[in-house]
């Protein structure tokens, strides 16, 4: 799945408030839902794994999966829900919420059903999740619903924009609740880059980092390339380049006065760095 070429549809968006006694029977969906426990518990069974959904568990039901939900006691259960595709296609509006067993499609119905894209990115999104981050990512989900009822003009834009917002949100919760070791140290991590970004004028070692940190050397490195796709010593690099991409558009100064302000020490390491992490020579910003 491309991320950059997602474009989510959203079917249905809508608050749903659960009297007693109900229970929804077994059923596969054509496309992705999302169920959020405002308030009340619920019973969920996601193929043959049962689970309790208390206030603030989110529930991913994903195209052709095997679903059923009971209402547990007798008070209200609130569960503001959203049905969606991942990319927009052209019968996209057609597609209907289905209540049916796998068993019971008609030959058409079968046409309908989504390709599971989420399961390409991991780490993989689990059926029930039992958020933290409860209160931005219910912000969202009843932003879309407010939007999806009201219908003003350029609507299915803004939609679009905060599913995706809310998509993000609910991947790094699950990033966070599979590395929990990150959550820890993400305040010291958090400092590291930092300090990178604003030293760029030098280059900085590893032990000095460790010592920073108080984390040992290793493990530092191993938690950096977890929190930001990156090294430590790699993400110093690319603030140097940016810094240096920056001031040969827009400055006047020498290609070698440049190199020893981004901590380079002659213009031969600099322009080999430079076309490691930027793919061509520092001169071709200056011609540009």
């Amino acid at each position: 799945m491309n991320i950059q070429q997602l474009s989510p549809y959203i079917r249905i968006a809508m608050d749903s408030y659960i009297p007693s006694p109900w229970y929804l029977e077994e059923r596969v969906l054509f496309d992705y839902e999302l169920l959020y426990v405002k308030e009340g518990r619920i019973q969920v069974t996601i193929e043959n794994d049962v689970f309790i959904g208390e206030p603030g568990d989110l529930f991913l039901f994903r195209p052709k999966q095997r679903h059923s939900i009971r209402k547990l006691g007798t008070g209200l259960v609130r569960q503001p829900h959203l049905h969606f595709d991942l990319f927009y296609k052209e019968d996209s509006p057609d597609v209907k919420v289905s209540f049916k067993k796998l068993e019971d499609m008609t030959e058409d119905e079968m046409k309908w059903f989504r390709n599971d894209d989420l399961e390409q990115i991991a780490p993989r999104i689990p059926g029930h999740i039992r958020l933290r981050n409860t209160l931005v990512i219910e912000r969202l989900i009843f932003d879309i619903i407010k939007e999806f009822q009201m219908t003003l003009p350029f609507y299915e834009m803004n939609i679009k924009g905060l599913f995706l917002q809310l998509l993000n949100v609910l991947l790094r919760e699950n990033y966070w609740n599979r590395n929990p070791h990150l959550v820890t140290n993400m305040g010291e991590m958090e400092q590291l880059r930092l300090f990178l970004k604003h030293n760029i004028a030098r280059k900085v070692t590893l032990d000095e980092l460790s010592k920073m940190s108080g984390i040992s050397k290793y493990y530092m490195i191993s938690l950096f390339k977890q929190s930001f796709g990156m090294s430590p010593i790699q993400y110093h690099l690319l603030q140097r380049i940016e810094k240096a991409k920056e001031m040969i558009q827009f400055t006047n100064d020498p290609l070698m006065l440049i190199a020893e302000s981004t901590g380079f020490p002659d213009i031969h390491s600099f322009s080999k760095a430079f076309k490691k992490i930027d793919g061509v020579n520092p001169s071709f910003y200056r011609k540009k």
